[in-house]
């Protein structure tokens, strides 16, 4: 069943959302494999985890 079969019409809610997302990096990410997404994942984790050290370091700096 699609949107327009719905008995109610699309949810205004989820169409508003719907604007905000950047579909082509959905579409990016899909186009990778498996292997290829745990690899960027892997590298989001790190840079947060830089990113949390440096935070840390620069509290305890005056």
């Amino acid at each position: 069943m699609s949107q327009s079969d719905a008995p109610y019409g699309p949810d205004p809610i989820i169409e508003a959302y719907k604007r905000d997302v950047d579909r082509t990096l959905i579409r990016e990410n899909l186009r990778l494999s498996v292997e290829q997404r745990f690899v960027q994942l892997m590298a989001m984790q790190e840079f947060a985890e830089e990113l949390r050290r440096a935070g840390r370091e620069h509290e305890g700096k005056p």
